[in-house]
């Protein structure tokens, strides 16, 4: 039996994982919870999985949650707030494995909690890597933790890539489905509303992540995170669109031959494999129905159309801190897009002024990113610049 913590319960990635833990009742047992300020499922979570400690965003959240909590029947659990609440959960001494969900650069600091508690850490919290990932890399080495991926495409390179050297990798191949414009041009994404944006064709994400696959932010920090999990450089990553989502990644070896990860897009698989590895567990996901397939299809990503893919090779190639600008200036943008006030085609717009506007700062201690003060003063600059130029752009 493996005690698990869910670091963001309450959204996609959390919910998918609660779903396979369920299924499997005799091998994970949940003994810590964190979440937003979804109130409403988190209580549904704790009654189904009696949690001992769960956390919460703010203290807002926290005393609601609280006052419904001592309403509940039999709930003898300890109720945290804030990114020290969420931490501690995510450092809890019985836990296994820590799940780490929390979108955004949220995450980081909980996430950072758990690799120095030395667990074993499914991530699927890209930001963590994107903001700090020579950091996390070194504490994980630091502290004997364990990352096992969690997003679907480096899932599907961890699992190609076992048994194999890295000499013997000449190329990683990161699948992008295009999200719901693929193939469109500048000009018919000018006027695209929030609502087209989050009609994903294949994958059922949060608001954030569905708008950064859209505009190809999200494989672009996929990008950044498979540098650091695999150790390859950037030249040697590479991404195609793949509409049907059903090839993950694939791997190019020196001798000429690939290995390619397949399923239906359902992220139960890499959560399950996560989870359970390096087992395997039965009829995590439905089978693929190969007769039913009319083609499996790829091509290269419209860097012109789409620059935000551009945007984050050019930061990892920086290095230093330029990668949390990069997350941090996306996030506002992203923020404003769904609010509606700026357009879909300023998103780029905004993330290249603030990420030129820090790389021509003369303050050379923010160049580096070994330091989490550093990191984090960095990431709060982006914010403050991007909703400057947020603000430039409508007057």
């Amino acid at each position: 039996m493996k005690n698990i913590v869910i670091l963001g319960s309450t959204g996609s990635i959390g919910k998918s994982a609660l779903d396979v833990v369920s299924k499997f009742p005799d091998r994970f047992k949940i003994i810590g919870l964190a979440a937003g300020r979804n109130i409403s499922l988190l209580i549904k979570q704790i009654e189904q999985f009696r949690p001992e400690i769960v956390a919460v965003s703010d203290e807002n959240t926290y005393k609601n949650l609280k006052s419904q909590i001592l309403n509940l029947k039999s709930q003898n659990i300890e109720i945290l707030f804030g990114t020290e609440g969420i931490s501690r959960v995510a450092a809890m001494p019985d836990a296994d494995t820590v799940i780490s969900s929390i979108v955004g650069s949220a995450g980081l600091l909980p996430t950072i909690a758990a690799i120095k508690a030395g667990k074993v850490i499914a991530l699927a919290n890209k930001e963590t890597l994107v903001m700090a990932g020579d950091l996390v890399m070194s504490s994980v080495k630091k502290y004997g933790a364990t990352l096992l991926p969690v997003d679907s495409e480096h899932s599907a390179i961890f699992q190609c890539i076992r048994g194999y050297e890295k000499c013997s990798i000449k190329k990683i191949i990161l699948t992008a489905s295009g999200g719901p414009f693929v193939g469109k041009t500048i000009e018919e994404l000018e006027k695209v509303s929030p609502e087209s944006a989050l009609k994903h064709p294949n994958w059922n994400m949060g608001r954030k992540i569905t708008i950064d696959s859209a505009t190809l932010m999200n494989k672009g920090l996929e990008v950044i995170e498979a540098h650091y999990l695999f150790g390859l450089p950037p030249e040697r990553i590479d991404v195609l669109i793949h509409p049907q989502s059903i090839v993950h990644s694939v791997v190019e070896f020196i001798d000429g031959s690939y290995i390619a990860q397949l399923s239906k897009p359902d992220m139960k698989g890499p959560i399950a494999y996560a989870l359970s590895y390096p087992e395997r567990l039965y009829d995590a996901i439905e089978p693929i129905d190969w007769e039913s397939l009319s083609g499996l299809t790829f091509q290269k990503p419209d860097h012109k159309t789409f620059p935000c893919l551009s945007l984050a090779y050019s930061a990892l190639k920086t290095g230093g801190t330029l990668p949390a600008v990069l997350n941090a200036s996306n996030e506002i943008a992203v923020a404003a897009f769904l609010d509606g006030i700026i357009g879909f085609n300023s998103i780029p717009v905004i993330i290249k002024k603030v990420m030129d506007s820090h790389s021509n700062r003369a303050i050379g201690k923010l160049q580096s990113a070994d330091d989490i003060d550093v990191i984090l003063e960095a990431d709060r600059w982006a914010r403050e610049t991007a909703r400057q130029e947020i603000k430039n752009i409508r007057s």
